[in-house]
This record gives C-alpha cells, structure tokens and sequence, in this order.
C-alpha cells in the first residue's frame, strides 16, 4: 500500500468520524430540545397532567364544585387552571379571577402586617400581652375542658406572651377540639352576634384557657388578638392598615374583609354534601358585604393571583414590586419552627413558626416535600405551600365544607412528583 493510498483511507476515517459525531450530536440537541418543551421551570407538563386528571376526577365524580390552582417556581408560572364550577347551582364556570373565602389563610397575612409593627419596635416577642390589653392578666385555666366554662380552673401559672399568641401555645381555642369547653368556646365567638374585633377578644379572655401558656400547641383564635393589637400600635383598624401596608404596595387588589358591589358575581359559595350525598350550594353562606369584624383568625376573601402576591413577597426574603415590607431576617424567624415537639405530637414531621406551619422532617411526615417548608389552609379547603429550597409556591383554591387536610397532602404530592429538577 502506497503513503498516498494509506493517507486517502485515515482522511476517509477521520471524515467518516467526523459526521458520525455531527449525527450525534444533531440527535442528541433535538431530543434536548424536544424534551425542553415538556418541562417548564424544572417542572414536567406530563407530569402535571396527573395533577389536572386528579382534580378533574374529583370534580367529576362530585367532590369538588371546581378549584383555581397556580403552581410558581424560579420566577415563572409553571402551571395556572380553573376547573369546574364556582356554582354548581348557578352552573358557573369557575374563573381564574373568582373571590374566595379564604378563612385561615388570613392567619399568616395578619401575622405578616403584626411583625411590620415588631420591625417599628412597637413590642417585643417575649411580652406580656397584659402590657398592652389589661384584660389578659386575670385570664383562668380550665382544668377539665369536659366540664365547660362553667367547671374547674386554675391561675395562670405564667402571662401569656405576644410569642405565644404567634405560635398557638397561649393555651386560647378556635372552638374546633370538639370537648364542651370548645363547643362554649365556638358558640360564644362565632354563632353570638359581635359588634367589633374589640368585641371578641373580650368575649375571648372570658372564658377559660384549655391550658396553661407555652403547654401545648392548640390551634386557637390568637390571630384575633394579634389584630387587635394592630389596631393598639397603629391606631388604625386592621382593615385600613392591611389596605395601606399590604394590600396597596403589593396590588393585592381583590383582597378584603368585603367584596365590592361591583365584583360579587365573582364570588364563590361553598359547597356542602347534603343527607343524600350530592354536592351542593350551601344554604347557610356568610355575608360577603357589610362585615365589620376584622380579625385575624379568618375574615379575607381574596383571589389566587392576590394570595400568589403575598406568597412571593414572602419567598423573596419580604421584598415585592420594588419595596421592602419585611426584613429577611423576620421571614427567617417567622418560617423557622418555634414551638419544639408541640406540634408535631399531632402532626409528625411538622413544627410551627410565627404564623406557618413548618415541615421539620420529611420521612416522618410521609408527604413529598423539602424540610422548611411553610404553609397553611382554609376551612372551606383552601391551600397554600411555600418551599424555599425549591423556590416554589403552590396554591389550590375550592370552597367546601367542613375542611379535610386531604388536599393539602394530595396538592404536595402531585406537585412534587412532577418536578424533575432540584434547585
């Protein structure tokens, strides 16, 4: 074989070698980019069909009137859908602009606006709430709950701090522990007429505690006094200064304790199962107009894209639209678990901040998710989910009754199970 024969076959290796590898990598980027398509902000669109099939079940096999869900991550809307009926007597499609009742997913905003005023230096964590309302000091402790407010108590062994309030570790109720003393409890606060927020807190501190301050977790109606101390330090009411601090900066536009005239066709009822079974339009609905109590226990309708707002103000460290509400480091203490073992003796893997509830162990909670995950939910079953890791939020919407934690677990776990990508 001749140099020149033997150099004309390596030219026709190398160049053989060369578009072998111009093959590859052709094929190679175009499945790349085809699979690019299917995932957005790390999340996979396949994937979130499930999610999409699994709330359409529902609606369909009549669980759920309709829901609104918005999933964001890494600055991008990843997935956003209005499915069903806002009305199912109505026969309303449901809107992704539609107003809820979002019950206790008014506790974080109001914890939010309240660490504003500890920012201004109006208190500090570890104070008697006494210092600022009297009425707390002399505050009794049921010692058999079973017996109602009517039966045994004791003195505090300690006051109640302005911590406590934050945390649900006062000792106070929400009326929803189902013993005779909650039942009191309940019927006192939310089935007797109040003319004020001032009103009910009074009605409140005079009843017993179902225990002494700091002795357990016990989901209560603290949030209701964290308002009233809002109107305390700003000397305004808490619906004026939720509309000036919050609501206003962050274009919250569709949240409030009333929905304007203007906008009640866009209001969702809730929805109950009635003695046969079927879902319906519930004949007892509260008033969406007129309402002058504004606590902080619940009480704010609000929309997804509203909420949404408040939820990336609150991911991105308190900062939105070029403002500053909160300093990162509040966010830390807020979104950090405060109350040790208290709460997860009910829920594992589950601690509480100031105003969340925080996952603190993922294994033992037996739900997808990142430790240090914060969240919350309504009683007409509202959810929200905020994962810093993942720089994630997640928020479904519907309007029935009574609660079920049900889609709190199924939102986390079709919506992990569709990322397919860690931050």
């Amino acid at each position: 074989m001749t140099f020149k024969t033997i150099m004309m076959k390596n030219y026709w290796h190398r160049l053989l070698a060369i578009l072998l590898l111009c093959i590859f990598n052709v094929t190679a980027y175009g499945q790349t980019s085809h699979n690019s398509k299917d995932v957005t902000a790390g999340f996979s669109e396949i994937r979130l069909n499930r999610y999409v099939d699994f709330l359409n079940r529902e609606i369909n096999e009549g669980r759920l009137p309709g829901a609104v869900s918005f999933i964001y991550r890494n600055g991008q809307v990843v997935h956003k859908a209005a499915l069903g009926y806002s009305s199912l007597e109505a026969k309303k499609s449901m809107q992704t602009d539609d107003i809820f009742h979002i019950m206790s997913m008014t506790k974080p905003i109001v914890s939010a606006a309240f660490l504003m005023l500890y920012e201004e230096g109006h208190f500090l964590l570890t104070d008697p709430v006494s210092k600022y309302l009297p009425k707390f000091k002399d505050i009794r402790v049921s010692t058999d709950v079973n017996e109602g407010k009517d039966g045994p108590t004791e003195p505090l062994k300690s006051e109640i701090t302005i911590h406590q309030l934050l945390t649900h570790t006062a000792g106070f109720s929400h009326g929803l522990g189902g013993t005779t003393l909650d039942n009191e409890i309940a019927q006192a606060l939310y089935f007797e007429p109040q003319a004020s927020l001032e009103s009910r807190v009074n009605t409140l501190v005079s009843l017993p505690l179902i225990g002494q301050p700091g002795e357990q977790w016990y989901y209560s109606a603290s949030p209701d006094v964290l308002a009233l101390l809002i109107e305390h330090f700003s000397g305004i009411t808490t619906s004026e200064f939720l509309q000036i601090r919050l609501f206003d900066p962050l274009e919250m536009n569709d949240t409030g304790y009333n929905i304007p005239t203007n906008d009640q066709d866009r209001w969702v009822p809730v929805h109950n199962i009635d003695e046969e079974g079927k879902l319906v339009n519930s004949e007892k609905q509260l008033p969406t107009k007129g309402n002058m109590v504004y606590g902080g226990t619940h009480g704010l309708f609000s929309t997804v894209d509203d909420y949404m707002k408040f939820c990336q103000m609150i991911l991105n460290g308190g900062s939105a639209n070029g403002k500053r509400f909160l300093s990162p480091k509040t966010i830390e203490l807020m979104t950090m678990n405060q109350v040790g073992k208290l709460f997860d003796e009910s829920s594992p893997g589950q601690g509480f901040g100031l105003g969340f509830g925080i996952t603190t162990d993922v294994a033992k909670s037996k739900v997808l998710g990142s430790e240090g995950q914060y969240y919350w939910s309504g009683a007409y079953c509202t959810y929200f989910f905020i994962d810093p890791k993942e720089d994630l939020v997640a928020i479904l919407l519907t309007q029935v009754q009574p609660y079920s934690n049900y889609y709190s677990i199924k939102l986390r776990q079709f919506v992990y199970q569709a990322l397919v990508d860690k931050n």
